[in-house]
């Protein structure tokens, strides 16, 4: 793809345009630093501007069409919350060359986790639960469907697909094993639910050894809880889920669900980031493997 870009459709974003956008839009802020964050985020480009500000801009289509939806909810849901969540303080407009609307966020302290070194993974794992329960007891009054809001069926094809095309990389015996039980798990009956959807190491931030904040709402809206229960497989080590779990109250068939969505996450993830986005395709991998050790350790 080259140049440093992970989607074949990606716009060109750098610290000159960034500096740009913000002078004309928001010359308050016209004067202080901007500098790029590192992130294994693949959605959107971030830039800290000034000491307590992040500016995000979205690099292709698709999650360009979240800004919106963000600056609605996230003002909203923040208020019933355990942990800090992004604060918009400021939309902006395509200009200067940049095609879509994109946001300005109050900063927030903390680290990605890195989930082998996680020194108190029972206590993430509380604060995980802690912040899965809330967000699922938000009246769900008007909220939009989460991106991941199909059932685990509609995603049939792509996940055998993968699977499939992976083979040699992941254990593809397992790996069907994995997905047949998670498609034959009963469904969700209950009514859909505010779920994050995408709780994973980039989205969420560790301080002194607790959860923080959690961050990257582009797959928030309404949909069945389980989803929210791939952060077992994505945030925590072996010792971690049972904790998650038996917090949150997760039957079987949720928990078969929630490993079924991690492990069709995870293999879209390695297939299409394995060579544009090696840190996104380790993260794959590692949850790939512990999603199929999890399955060998309950038969």
């Amino acid at each position: 793809m080259g140049d440093g870009k992970m989607h074949a459709d990606e716009t060109d974003i750098d610290l000159s345009l960034v500096q740009r956008l913000v002078a004309t839009q928001f010359p308050r802020w016209a004067g202080l630093p901007v500098g790029p964050i590192k992130s294994v985020g693949t959605s959107n480009a971030m830039y800290r501007l000034g000491e307590d500000m992040v500016v995000r801009l979205p690099r292709v289509a698709g999650p360009a069409k979240d800004v919106e939806k963000e600056h609605r909810w996230l003002p909203l849901l923040a208020p019933s919350l355990p942990f800090a969540i992004p604060v918009p303080l400021g939309k902006g407009t395509p200009g200067e060359g940049y095609p879509w609307h994109w946001s300005v966020f109050g900063w927030l302290e903390g680290e990605n986790p890195d989930v082998g070194r996680i020194a108190e993974p029972r206590l993430v794992a509380e604060d995980l639960a802690d912040f899965v329960a809330a967000l699922h007891r938000i009246d769900p009054t008007d909220g939009p469907p989460s991106y991941r809001s199909e059932p685990l069926t509609a995603r049939d094809a792509s996940t055998r697909d993968a699977i499939e095309e992976l083979r040699g990389i992941v254990g593809t015996d397992a790996a069907n094993a994995v997905w047949d039980a998670a498609l034959h798990a009963p469904v969700w009956s209950g009514p859909a639910v505010w779920i994050h959807a995408d709780l994973q190491p980039g989205n969420v931030l560790l301080a002194r050894g607790r959860l923080s904040a959690v961050i990257d709402f582009g797959c928030l809206g309404l949909g069945d809880p389980a989803v929210d229960l791939i952060a077992a497989w994505y945030l925590l080590p072996a010792d971690g889920r049972d904790v998650f779990r038996s917090a949150l109250g997760a039957d079987e068939a949720a928990w078969t669900r929630g490993r079924g969505w991690a492990l069709s996450i995870a293999l879209d993830e390695l297939r299409y980031y394995r060579d544009t986005n090696p840190a996104m395709a380790t993260i794959a991998r590692r949850v790939i493997h512990a999603v199929l050790t999890d399955q060998e350790h309950t038969r």
